[in-house]
């Protein structure tokens, strides 16, 4: 049996690519993947209205999904909400939001790596706190040994070459305790442009696997998508661009 997961990214609803949505929803529509991963910054300036733009698109799809926050769906105009209610907006969201799954043998696990606040001008880089570490790390310890384990995350972890930067603070502890825990992947946005890296630690191999962006906020990709077809205990991630032909990552 073939899992399919489609693993979509930075949609930036308020500076959206209308064809690239219509686009990535068509092909939903035709293959009807098992789950739909989405790994952050859902909006552009969490403003009200973006949030509901993009809840309606997200239920139109009519497939499991589960959403991660990134450093756009964090108010930017209201520092106050920021500091007091920071994911107030996503309530419309609330069930799919950071929710684990279990598909077929793989299980996806969530990690937050924003912040409302940091010790640093800016705000938008990684950061991963003990607190959720510790949640992610449970959740993995708890799935089955037989299986996959994802972690979704908004922030790469650590950096992928790629020409935005995510300056994770803790990522690298993060990413040690991830695999020590049994994590085979942990899949991320934030840079818009997609890869899929084989990375060693202690002599235990994690893939790294970062999607694209479907909105007009593009960097050296077209708007795009990963699929990652999962047969077994091996998976492989192919980046979907759109107008361009596939490729294998």
């Amino acid at each position: 049996m073939t899992v399919r997961l489609f693993h979509v990214s930075d949609l930036h609803f308020g500076a959206e690519d209308q064809s690239a949505l219509d686009w990535f929803a068509g092909i939903v529509r035709d293959e009807v993947p098992d789950a739909i991963l989405m790994t952050g910054d859902l909006t552009q300036s969490a403003r009200a209205h973006e949030f509901e733009a993009a809840a309606a698109w997200l239920e139109s799809l009519d497939r499991p999904v589960t959403i991660e926050v990134g450093n756009h769906d964090l108010p930017v105009y209201n520092p106050v909400q920021r500091m007091l209610l920071p994911y107030r907006r996503y309530r419309a969201l609330e069930r799919m939001l950071e929710q684990p799954l279990d598909i077929a043998g793989v299980t996806i696990v969530p990690l937050r790596t924003t912040a409302r606040l940091q010790l640093r001008l800016d705000w938008s880089k990684g950061f991963v706190s003990r607190r959720r570490l510790d949640k992610a790390v449970k959740l993995i310890e708890a799935a089955s040994d037989d299986g996959l384990v994802f972690v979704t995350a908004h922030h790469p972890l650590i950096e992928a070459g790629t020409r935005t930067r995510a300056s994770t603070r803790g990522g690298e502890r993060a990413l040690s305790a991830l695999v020590k825990a049994g994590a085979h992947a942990v899949l991320t946005g934030h840079v818009h442009d997609p890869f899929d890296i084989d990375h060693r630690h202690e002599g235990r191999e994690v893939r790294l696997i970062g999607a694209g962006t479907l909105s007009e906020r593009v960097r050296e990709t077209r708007p795009s998508f990963n699929e990652i077809r999962v047969e077994g205990r091996a998976f492989e991630t192919i980046a979907r661009v759109m107008d361009a032909p596939d490729e294998r990552l």
